[in-house]
């Protein structure tokens, strides 16, 4: 009896063993291999800079900044040693003292008040494990924890840790924490302002200063006298970081030039994908910061002026693009991005006379000069319909019987410049036009010649550098992407094509400089410079537009209202557009020189 007993009890404890070792052998065949913290880079921000260097937004998941252990303060190092793990720098990857005097807290407490944890494991469950609660969890985190500290100093551990932690406020790592907390480097801090941020990857929700203040406090002041009592701050130290304020509100990373960073945003998108939000990639975009600025003031003006004369919710917008090199310096899609998103600059609306350069630049290609004369009066030509006709009327109904080019687009005479697209092709003049880089459809009849075919401002304002410089330019919005090494992976250049002779150009540029001189666009005189342009309003003065430039800069300036309705009584080109494209060019005189 005894020895069947015996032999029970043998294949009881051999069976016990079995199923023992082969969850050890279980555990550690699902382990995942801690040699991939060498490639390790956790999801990291994308940057996006102006020309000049200001930091216009970020594209990101998570909002990170990525910062090598070695770069971290040892006193940030120090104070996350003291909140999260006492003893970091002596035990080997598990604190088993840590954990019996956790123990024997939360037994005294009658609750959990300390956790046994250590920096080590923590780092493994949020780059390893899922979070489950779980023995086979916590056994699977204590080995790694063992195998990272036996691969990896502590420096590395701990900076790989102040990286990935999550501080709340859609902050990751100590880097972004500091920037969305207290709005400067984690290299500035404080003594407060580093316990604070020590205190809140535990529990970022209920410590968090904004939302429960007293609570967070009394936690940053825990951390702080764990600091003290470990020797990392003087009682000094200790005694003045007490009396600091918390912080009161977020520091959410200024949103710069709205219209101009979500156009980009979609471009990159659609080349880069998730690497735009998860890489670090740097975008060094073609916005000058002080020209975006002087834009936003400008269009603001404007409207407030407009709005003094009619009925509010007109909008505007402006895109200002560099003649040399195509890359656009401002863009302003509407008044407040915030209200709505819709950006106007790619928009399609009627352009009215700003339409009637190419027919003007088609007729000298032909072989006309400024100085020949076309008729300006009373026309009618076959409509749509048969049977009936077609009539385009002059501003006023004044005409002007003969005159040369020059005053005929000076004066935006309507009948005049009908007959000329009419002696010249309107077919040709809608070739020219795409040509000319406009890719919107472009109706191959004479009120075509008036600027009816809708047209995005982009697109027109674009192919006026053909009048200016006889180049088409395609618009570009960066010049270089590198990655977070600062190696460079796309170098971005405007596609420039011929298409006008120089000869010509001089002549077009007489032509718009005289729309200035003695034209429609007179009031630019004012700016007391060489500028060339032409205004634009459609019948109903639903379009008002102003497409000018000068040696440096091509500007575009659309005033209406989303719904199409009339901006107001008079409210043309002139009027409504003229002076916003004067008021930032005033701003902008000598900055591109």
């Amino acid at each position: 009896m005894k020895t069947k007993i015996v032999y029970i009890f043998f294949f009881v404890l051999l069976f016990f063993i079995g199923v023992i070792g082969g969850y050890i052998y279980w555990i550690f065949s699902d382990l995942p291999d801690v040699k991939a913290l060498e490639g390790y880079r956790p999801f990291e921000a994308s940057v996006v800079y102006s020309s000049d260097g200001q930091v216009l937004t970020e594209f990101f998941y998570e909002r990170r900044k990525f910062v090598p252990h070695y770069e971290i303060p040892e006193i940030i190092k120090k104070a996350f040693v003291a909140a999260e793990d006492v003893r970091f720098y002596k035990h080997p990857g598990v604190d088993v003292i840590g954990i019996l005097r956790a123990l024997y807290r939360d037994i005294k407490a009658g609750g959990i008040v300390e956790g046994g944890s250590t920096i080590t494991q923590q780092l493994a469950k949020m780059l390893f494990l899922k979070p489950e609660k779980s023995i086979t969890r916590k056994i699977k985190e204590a080995i790694l924890s063992i195998q990272i500290e036996r691969k990896y100093t502590k420096d590395e551990i701990l900076g790989l840790y102040l990286n990935q932690a999550y501080f709340g406020n859609r902050a990751y790592g100590i880097a972004a924490a500091s920037e969305a907390y207290f709005g400067k480097s984690f290299k500035e801090l404080t003594h407060a302002q580093i316990a604070l941020l020590a205190s809140l990857p535990k529990a970022p929700s209920a410590y968090n200063p904004f939302k429960k203040p007293d609570i967070a406090i009394k936690r940053r002041n825990i951390v702080l006298q764990k600091m003290l009592e470990e020797g990392f701050i003087t009682r000094e130290q200790y005694n003045e970081a007490l009396k600091e304020a918390l912080p009161e509100h977020p520091y959410w990373r200024k949103f710069e030039a709205p219209y101009f960073v979500e156009t980009l945003r979609q471009e990159l998108e659609s080349k880069y994908g998730e690497r735009l939000y998860k890489d670090g990639l740097r975008i060094y975009s073609t916005i000058d910061y002080n020209l975006q600025k002087k834009a936003e003031e400008a269009v603001r003006n404007g409207l407030i002026e407009i709005h003094k004369r009619v009925k509010p919710q007109v909008q505007a917008s402006l895109i200002a693009i560099d003649l040399k090199t195509g890359y656009v310096k401002a863009l302003v899609g509407g008044n407040d991005f915030w209200e709505t998103q819709y950006n106007r600059v790619f928009s399609l609306r009627q352009p009215g006379s700003a339409f009637k350069p190419f027919v003007y630049a088609v007729a000298l290609m032909d072989g006309w000069s400024p100085d020949d004369t076309i008729l300006d009066s009373p026309v009618s030509f076959p409509g749509s319909v048969q049977g009936k006709s077609w009539s385009p009327k002059n501003y006023n109904n004044e005409y002007h019987g003969e005159v040369p080019l020059r005053k005929a687009i000076a004066l935006s005479l309507n009948a005049a410049t009908v007959r000329l697209a009419s002696q010249v092709g309107i077919k040709n003049v809608v070739e020219f036009a795409e040509q000319c880089g406009l890719t919107t459809k472009i109706h191959p009849y004479l009120s075509t010649a008036l600027g009816a075919s809708d047209v995005k401002p982009i697109e027109l304002t674009a192919a006026y550098s053909v009048f200016a410089t006889g180049k088409k330019i395609k618009p570009v919005f960066y010049e270089k992407i590198t990655d977070h090494n600062g190696i460079t992976i796309e170098e971005n250049k405007s596609e420039i094509q011929q298409i006008l002779p120089e000869e010509i150009v001089e002549q077009m540029r007489e032509l718009l400089q005289e729309v200035v001189l003695s034209g429609t666009a007179q009031k630019a005189k004012e700016l007391g410079r060489e500028v060339y342009g032409k205004t634009g309003t459609t019948n109903d003065f639903s379009d008002a537009w102003f497409v000018g430039f000068d040696d440096n800069l091509l500007v575009g300036v659309w005033v209406g209202r989303d719904n199409h309705k009339p901006i107001g009584a008079k409210e043309a080109g002139a009027r409504a557009a003229l002076p916003i494209w004067i008021d930032f060019m005033k701003q902008t005189g000598q900055m591109l020189k």
